[in-house]
Formats: C-alpha cells, structure tokens, sequence
C-alpha cells in the first residue's frame, strides 16, 4: 500500500452544466457506459442485462432515504435547519430510533445554529406537532419530542424534507419525493440515496429475469459523509465515516451459491467487502464484533491473503448459524482508495462521482488509471453526472 495517494490525481473538470440538477423523465432511459477488461462500449440502461453473465448475482441496497431536513422557524422569523444524522437514542441502531415514539435523540447537523441559543422549537403539520430542544451542544444532540402516537419515521414523513445532494444547489421540488429514492427502497435510515439504484424498473427487472440474473437486497444507511470532500492533499489523511449496514442469513446463503457478484452501487460494495473482512476477522477471533474501522483492510492485508471470497463468507455465516442469529447489524468505516484489491464483486454499477471524492477512489481503486478514460469517454459523449445522472458498469 502507498504511503502516499495525491487527491489531485483523481480530480477531473466537471463542468456545471453536466451535473444532472434533475433526473430524466423515466428512470431506465439514462445512458449506460459499459467498460469491460479495457474496452468502452455505450448503451442504454434498459439494455444492461445483456452486458451481464446469466449466472450473474446483483446486490443492492435496500436503504429508504428519510426526509432528514427538518425546518423550524423562531417566533423572531429566525429560519433553523435541522439535519438528522445518527441517532443516539432509543437507540443508537437505525431501525430502532426510527420506531420511536414519543421521543428519541439524534446527532446532528444545524444551520443557523448561533440562533437557536435556548429554548425549544416547534414546528406543526398536518395536525401533528414535534418539538426540538438542544440537549448537547458541542456533541450537537437535539432531543425530538411529540405526543402522537406516531413513530419517529412517520412523524418527518409530515415535517421532514428530501435531503438532496448539496452540489445540486436548488428547492427541493414534489417530484424529489419519489425520484430520489430506489422503487426497491425498504428500511428507513438513509439521508442520501444509493443512486446506483436509482435507473432500475420493474422492466429492468423483467429483463434480468428473463436471463436467469438473480437479485438481492442488504442495507447499508448512507449518510451524510458520503458528501464530505477530501480535503487533505494525501488522500490517506482523509478521515472516513461510519455507516450502519445490515445483512441477512439469506444474503450470506445467496453469496456462497454464485460465482459472478454485482454490486449495484458503492455502497453495496462497500457493504460486501466489509463482510469480506469481518470472514477475515472470525477467522481468528470467533467472537468479533461486526464492526469495520477504516484502516483495518490495509492491516489485515496478511491474514487476508489466506482468506479467500468463500471462505470468508461462509466464516460469517457459521458464526449466525452458531449464535441463532437470521440478521446481523454492523457499522463501517471502510475506506476503499487505489491500491486496494477488491475481494468479493466481479463488476460494480454506478453512477459518475464528484472529482476527489472518496467514491472517485473507490472506483479507482477497481479499474486503475482507466478511471480517467472513462470519464473522459464520458465527457465527450454528453454523460450527465452525479446522482441524478448517467449510470456505468464498470468490469475490471
């Protein structure tokens, strides 16, 4: 592993007028890049079973991006935004906080802060009415408290706003609502969508049917790290997020019977190959907790050797089997950046990144310098970038 990686390498001009501010008016008529062992080809995305082996497995994450913005305004006419970001409690567990009622805490975000010096802030919809109070200020945890008997997921559906990516730099408009989410979105916990997902349709996956292409679905909670720039010159100085994942007895089961695994977006991959190195983990610590710090692949590297895709796959799911367990909750930090060696997918669906971000480097990290010929083919065939944007399959 270089001690060094300059994130100035893996930047590249992205014009503003090629961010996709909007997405298409179909999700599956995006345009489909496809580069495989070196050569670029170009297509449509309604076309991407025919670019896949039939024995192909496609994972995806079934996270639902919740409506995390939530506004208040100050009696002053003082506007405070309010970001959900981790919860700490009932639980500091995604799927737990978000069946809440009554009251729960979060980690957040705020804008306008220096307004909100004390007191409670309240904010009333649709007949319901939740109030926010500063309960840490310097860890920024903020106690909700509402006396519906409502969860806390179905208390933002009525206060709550999109929370679209920063870099589009617009109002958040009805259509956001349905557009940026996956149709397959299930588990609520996400404040940004896994956009890899989002061209697929029922028709797509009609088509993947009809190929004996198979499906399946694990979680992983993105959040709002994924925006957070590299600001460090030496990209290895970057400190990653943590994200909640989960994965299932049945996920483990589906991944040991394949041969050619797709992750559909980075966050299912990085959710593989951090299942990847907790196989690695109980292969001598039995008792592990699933848990993956952002430079454990790089001290593992040995251990890892020894360990091959299977075998750790098959660790993870003896230790459920072994504990009575059908899911199991994990959090990661895993930092993906070139010269790493993916061990668990044969090819990655994904969208086109922000230059010098963490996802640039994961998708260098799988195709080497052709990263820049991809983008570069990209450019100079009117691609649109970013979430809203064009789609790759990228296959090493």
């Amino acid at each position: 592993m270089e001690k060094t990686i300059d994130i100035n390498e893996y930047k590249y001009e992205l014009p503003p007028e090629r961010i996709a501010l909007f997405p298409l008016p179909q999700r599956d008529h995006s345009k489909l890049l496809v580069y495989k062992h070196g050569v670029i080809t170009h297509s449509q995305f309604t076309d991407l079973d025919q670019f896949l082996p039939a024995d192909s497995l496609l994972v995806f994450n079934n996270t639902k991006v919740i409506p995390a913005r939530l506004l208040f305004k100050k009696e002053t006419g003082a506007e405070i935004e309010v970001f959900l970001l981790n919860p700490v409690s009932p639980s500091p567990l995604v799927s737990v906080a978000m069946e809440a009622q009554g009251a729960c805490e979060w980690y957040v975000a705020v804008g306008n802060a220096k307004r909100w010096n004390e007191g409670i802030l309240t904010k009333r919809a649709c007949n319901h009415q939740l109030a926010a109070t500063f309960i840490d200020r310097e860890k920024s945890t903020v106690r909700f408290e509402w006396s519906d008997q409502l969860t806390f997921a179905e208390i933002i559906s009525h206060m709550g706003a999109t929370p679209l990516p920063p870099y589009l730099k617009r109002e958040v408009e009805a259509s956001d609502h349905e557009r940026y989410q996956t149709i397959y979105s299930k588990k609520e916990g996400a404040v940004a969508a896994p956009t890899a997902g989002l061209h697929f349709t029922e028709r797509v996956f009609e088509k993947l049917r009809q190929r004996n292409i198979t499906t399946d679905f694990l979680t992983l909670h993105v959040s709002a790290g994924t925006f957070q720039p590299v600001k460090a010159e030496n990209a290895l100085d970057h400190a990653m997020h943590a994200e909640q994942m989960v994965v299932s007895k049945s996920n483990l089961e589906n991944l040991l019977n394949q041969k050619s695994i797709v992750a559909v977006g980075t966050t299912s991959l990085r959710t593989l190959e951090s299942l990847y190195w907790y196989g690695v983990k109980l292969a001598s610590e039995p008792d592990a907790v699933f848990q993956i710090a952002q430079d454990e692949p790089y001290q593992d590297n040995n251990r890892a050797k020894n360990v091959g895709r299977h075998e750790a796959f098959e660790n993870v799911l003896k230790k459920m089997i072994r504990d009575g367990e059908t899911q199991l909750a994990g959090e990661t930090s895993i930092y993906i950046v070139p010269g790493y060696q993916i061990k668990t997918v044969n090819a990655l669906i994904t969208n086109f990144h922000q230059p010098g971000s963490t996802l640039m480097l994961l998708v260098a990290a799988l195709v080497g310098k052709d990263w820049k010929k991809i983008y570069q083919q990209a450019m100079e065939n009117d691609y649109r970038f970013l979430s809203y944007g064009d789609s790759s399959l990228l296959i090493p």
